[in-house]
């Protein structure tokens, strides 16, 4: 049944003012797509009935009770005769529910669910705007606070988000599904001396005052986005330009640094553009968070998020930027409507974030990515149970990052059979067609079918595309792209195995790529004497690579090696990011009597600095016998 409310189809002006280096755009509501594959099964809502269109908030941020409190508008478009409207919420202290005229309405919480929260219902009694005062609790799973002596400067507190999939319900009460997708716009208060950013256009960059030493910061979002990628940031900031669209912020202390790494963000920026079409958001600016942040990089809307351990001082690990930058179409632009759906962001982003760096950097660099992306899979396909496990699925809740690779492998496979001009084309057009709109698995390749294959039966059994889709491992067709630079280190770990000495690598000259390459390759048994050889000779458990690290760490924990253990301790105390510290705590756990009360131990000094979701995973798996 197909519910069409007619004020989802209408858009509303907003001013053409707007800052230098940002689009005005018009305000428009996204559509709901209807199709069965579109249900989320992550979120209590009803959208169809009632949905959200558009959030204000209204919030003040309190280190002291590491709390976020205040106000929080929502603007309600609904079917005929719709009673209620279901939210998503997580934890939330509510105080009040009111209509726009200061009438209460009746509300209540639903079961409580640890993973998906309670469904929040509101009567509406025909209000179609709605004012919740509420707050978050301490404990909330999207926010982590870090103490002074987290952060790079050591001089004051910090506050960061990260919504991505379900954990924004436990600061904003809204519908909290990316099908279903919404404006916003903020006011944020902080105490004086702090500086706020989210993930919209920043109405005024240095604050206001806002009374009794507090700063009010306020920011807008005038293109509907799914609910995961409203982010906030507060903490003792700074900023510099990178290009006339682009910049960066983070703590002094950083600054300099961070700006080296990012000086081609500009440069990404044009070139992503030459590739699929224009850039939507107005200004792409990058927060590089202290270390604890969780992921390599949150591709939040104007203003991606980054872990610090990219910086190395080499620009090796650029590519992590242009991966969120490729978010703005694939992830942003086009959303995946649930979450099984996810290799529809993250796979379509990877094979993208490739692209940009043949474009800036040259094949080869673009070839070693690849190659190595192309391990990591097979790597995740064995890990989730082998090729004919339904964990190595495109669609559906795949394991380890198989929807980042197994789906830009599905990409790039589709380029080689139509060729790149032929597939270029498609892919800015299909970006142009769903642009602002929630996609899914069968959406996608309905499109494909009706705008690419077009009828083409010998182009459409080439392809394969439901078996890709909805079909374990890898298809015969799927295509590797090898990498001579990595052929040349493979050469190097034979050489290695057949007893030649560290002092005889070419280490001197590897990329960030190469020594993950030989690191992750290397045999997992080693002698004692080979390792302190290489842990000697190439100063491993010292490197502030923290990509080297941590594969170097992997390959000592394997081998029970102690010499190493200091570093792994330091390590783990000081990285918050689970890439690349969840395999070491898996590592330590498959060691039994020896790694076991090693993990608990590092892990109760590491767990404060970590964000709630990892230190979760980590207990779990800490927990487990």
């Amino acid at each position: 049944m197909r519910i069409v409310v007619r004020s989802l189809l209408m858009a509303c002006a907003v001013s053409a003012l707007a800052p230098q280096g940002v689009l005005a755009v018009e305000r428009v509501v996204a559509p709901i797509l209807t199709t069965a594959d579109a249900r989320d099964a992550k979120s209590y809502a009803q959208p169809l009935v009632a949905r959200v269109s558009h959030i204000d908030l209204d919030l003040t941020v309190d280190f002291a009770s590491r709390t976020i409190g205040g106000v929080a508008r929502l603007d309600v478009e609904a079917a005929p005769g719709a009673s209620a409207i279901v939210l998503d919420e997580l934890g939330l202290d509510i105080a009040s529910v009111k209509d726009g005229d200061g009438r209460d309405l009746v509300w209540s919480v639903g079961k409580n669910d640890a993973e998906l929260g309670a469904p929040l219902t509101i009567q509406l009694a025909g209000a179609r705007k709605i004012v919740i005062g509420y707050a978050s609790k301490p404990q909330a799973r999207a926010l982590q606070w870090l103490e002074p002596s987290l952060t790079a400067g050591k001089r004051g507190p910090y506050l960061f988000s990260q919504g991505q999939d379900i954990n924004n319900r436990s600061w904003i009460p809204t519908q909290d599904s990316p099908g279903i997708r919404q404006t916003w716009s903020a006011r944020i208060v902080v105490p004086e001396g702090m500086t706020a950013v989210m993930s919209g256009e920043r109405l005024t960059p240095g604050g206001e005052p806002a009374g009794e030493g507090r700063r009010a910061f306020r920011f807008k979002m005038d293109h509907s986005i799914p609910p995961y990628l409203i982010a906030i940031a507060v903490g003792e900031l700074a900023y510099r330009d990178l290009g006339p669209r682009t910049g960066v912020y983070t703590e002094p202390e950083m600054l300099d640094r961070a700006a080296y790494e990012l000086a081609d963000t500009e440069k990404m920026v044009a070139t992503a553009e030459k590739l699929y079409g224009p850039y939507r958001w107005g200004r792409y600016d990058v927060l590089v968070l202290p270390p604890s942040f969780p992921f390599g990089g949150m591709e939040n809307p104007t203003l991606t998020f980054l872990t610090p351990t990219f910086i190395t001082g080499d620009r090796a690990n650029v590519g992590l930027v242009a991966h969120e930058l490729a978010h703005s179409w694939s992830g942003n632009l086009v959303t995946n409507a649930t979450w099984p759906d996810t290799w529809l962001n993250e796979g379509f982003t990877t094979y993208f974030e490739n692209r940009i760096m043949e474009a800036l950097y040259g094949a080869p660099r673009a070839q070693m990515e690849a190659d190595l992306d192309w391990g990591e899979m097979q790597a995740d396909i064995l890990e989730a149970g082998g090729p004919t496990s339904d964990g190595t699925k495109l669609y559906g809740e795949t394991g380890g990052q198989l929807a980042y690779f197994k789906g830009a492998v599905f990409l790039r496979t589709i380029e080689a059979t139509v060729g790149r001009v032929r597939w270029d084309a498609y892919l800015r057009s299909y970006f142009d067609r769903h642009a602002f709109q929630p996609q899914t698995t069968a959406g996608f390749l309905k499109d494909l079918r009706a705008n690419l294959i077009k009828g083409d039966a010998t182009l459409e059994a080439k392809l394969a595309l439901d078996r890709w889709a909805y079909d374990g491992g890898l298809p015969p067709n799927a295509v590797h792209v090898k990498s001579e630079a990595l052929a040349r280190v493979d050469d190097q770990i034979a050489m290695f195995e057949a007893g030649a000495p560290a002092s005889r690598l070419s280490a001197g000259t590897w990329t960030t790529q190469e020594w993950q390459r030989f690191l992750n390759n290397l045999p997992r048994k080693l002698s004692k004497a080979q390792l302190d050889d290489l842990d000697t000779t190439l100063k491993l458990s010292d490197s502030n690579n923290a990509y080297i690290r941590s594969a170097w760490l992997e390959l000592a924990i394997a081998n029970r090696y102690e010499p190493a253990l200091p570093s792994l301790e330091a390590f783990l105390t000081s990285i918050g990011r689970g890439l690349l510290i969840r395999p070491l705590y898996a590592g330590l756990m498959k060691q039994g009597d020896w790694g076991r009360p090693l993990a608990r131990s590092i892990f109760e000094q590491a767990r404060p600095s970590y964000h709630p979701t990892v230190a979760e995973s980590i207990e779990k798996m800490l927990s487990a016998t």
